[in-house]
């Protein structure tokens, strides 16, 4: 979902660093309730908006419970920080649940369900935790294996976005230059760099809309940038005529991100977050074909999505192991079964055009995803630190 000018990422810059991770099982209680150190708020979605079942809570690792009972218009929660996502659940439809995890700290923030008739945002309070309350620990194996994580991820996101400046650069020099062939061969690889790391990218402000946003994203057409107006110009319109400016703002874009990246850092919860929505990208945008409409190279992104949580999870997976070895094992089993189903519209070093897989294929995609995407939502509650 791409929503100007908030910054929007269930991966965000972090809101708590965690020196010590703290580990036991939610009892998906409310009101700050819990154990072993950590607590659920049940954030319910009605015609309003929100409707948490406390406005306060004490710092420390925390699983928001999204529930859907019959909201039709309302089906995400975002806890923000000013502008600032920091951590959400969207397309919750009615009749279903979600969760997302974060180790929050000491400070003032907001719920916010858009779509409502009511306040949209919610104000939210997480004061000091008590005076002599002490979390249960990971041991001091598990306790490396996420520091090891948190510091792996983000050589990992750094290492994609320098690819993706390099990528974009020189897809951007075919797009000045009027090659349109050159172009169209050129356009897959930054979009592959971006999807694995889209959600990192979505948490800065209005850059993501700037890069990626679709048509149908972009409040006035005549303002519209990024990748897909590129896209629609190569593959659609067969002209790059008036596009030197979009393609010298997207290397600008491009440029910031890189920027930015460089100083963030992730919680364990945040990575797991993270890795759930990028296979929530795949269900709702590139399965259905609507992400690369003019190019059909969805399946690019698709892989992008697959690799980027593979990328999360395998750094997870060592503390996750320890944790939970039968989850560990089922996430594992199901990335393993999602590259088989990718494997028979492979063509080259690239895909068929998307245009190519029939409905009944999608369909077997889309099974693929939700049977991987349903395991994996369950590790950040279990590493949230």
């Amino acid at each position: 979902m791409r929503r100007a000018p908030v910054a929007y990422s269930a991966i965000a810059v972090v809101i708590a660093t965690g020196a010590v991770a703290c580990g036991g099982s939610d009892t998906g209680g409310s009101s700050g309730s819990g154990t072993a150190g950590k607590q659920t708020v049940t954030v319910t979605l009605t015609g309003k908006g929100c409707s948490p079942d406390t406005s306060s809570i004490a710092a420390g690792p925390t699983t928001f419970k999204i529930v859907n009972k019959d909201a039709g218009a309302v089906t995400e929660a975002e806890l923000m920080d000013g502008d600032t996502i920091l951590g959400e659940k969207e397309n919750i439809a009615p009749g279903l649940s979600g969760t997302f995890s974060l180790n929050v700290k000491e400070g003032k923030y907001q719920l916010y369900c858009p779509g409502g008739s009511g306040p949209e945002r919610v104000d939210f309070t997480v004061t000091a935790a008590a005076a002599g309350t002490a979390a249960a620990t990971f041991g001091p194996e598990v306790t490396t294996a996420l520091k090891t994580a948190t510091t792996g991820y983000a050589t990992y996101v750094r290492a994609q976005v320098a690819e993706l400046v390099t990528n974009t650069g020189t897809f951007v020099a075919a797009v000045k230059a009027g090659d349109l062939d050159q172009a169209s061969k050129l356009y897959a690889a930054p979009r592959l760099n971006y999807e694995r790391i889209e959600p990192v990218a979505e948490s800065f402000g209005d850059l993501d809309p700037a890069i990626d946003a679709r048509a149908d994203d972009a409040p006035d057409p005549a303002t519209w940038t990024g990748f897909h107006r590129l896209e629609k110009a190569i593959f659609a319109d067969r002209s790059l005529d008036g596009t030197g400016t979009i393609a010298d703002q997207l290397n600008t874009d491009v440029g910031k991100l890189n920027t930015l990246v460089a100083k963030t850092t992730f919680q364990p919860a945040q990575i797991a977050n993270g890795a759930t929505e990028l296979l929530n990208e795949v269900g709702q945008s590139k399965i259905t074909g609507e992400e690369e409409r003019y190019s059909k190279l969805d399946l690019v992104d698709i892989q992008g999505n697959v690799d980027g949580a593979d990328k999360a999870f395998t750094l997870l997976e060592p503390a996750l192991k320890s944790l939970d070895p039968t989850l560990a094992t089922k996430v594992r089993t199901r990335f393993t079964a999602m590259y088989k189903a990718l494997e028979p519209y492979k063509k080259g070093t690239g895909y068929v055009s998307y245009d190519t897989v029939t409905q009944d294929q999608r369909r077997a995609l889309s099974q693929a995803v939700d049977a991987l995407a349903e395991p994996l939502s369950q590790v950040a509650g279990i590493v949230v630190s």
